[in-house]
């Protein structure tokens, strides 16, 4: 079985922002998951960790950052070798997708809440 952790990068603690709502519905879903975000908070009982706080075992990194906001997270990510990331909508960045292709990092632009609702995001 595959253990899909997931860092959640970009995270929030306003519960209208799409990052939270996907940490909330990762976690229902029985996936542990790492909200990582600059401010401070909870999302449920999970407390938002600060930027570039070190990870262990990351299988999915979900990207809720501007491409401008990125730039500062692309060593941070490769280092951590996830199996895939997520770009969601509005995060598209095609520099760092070629980063990731050098690196043999899977990358998807897709919206991480549709495919936890579609049954698509453990496959």
């Amino acid at each position: 079985m595959v253990d899909y952790k997931t860092l959640v990068i970009g995270a929030s603690p306003n519960s209208d922002r799409y990052s939270h709502q996907v940490v909330l519905r990762l976690f229902e879903a029985g996936i542990e998951v790492v909200p990582m975000g600059i401010k401070e908070g909870k999302i449920g009982n999970i407390k938002i960790v600060p930027p570039f706080t070190p990870q262990k075992e990351i299988h999915t990194i979900s990207l809720y950052l501007s491409t401008e906001k990125q730039n500062k997270y692309t060593d941070f990510i490769i280092k951590l070798k996830p199996k895939r990331l997520i770009f969601n909508p509005g995060a598209e960045n095609k520099i760092l997708a070629k980063k990731l292709n050098s690196e043999g990092i899977f990358w998807e632009n897709a919206c991480n809440l549709v495919l936890l609702a579609t049954n698509q995001y453990q496959t």
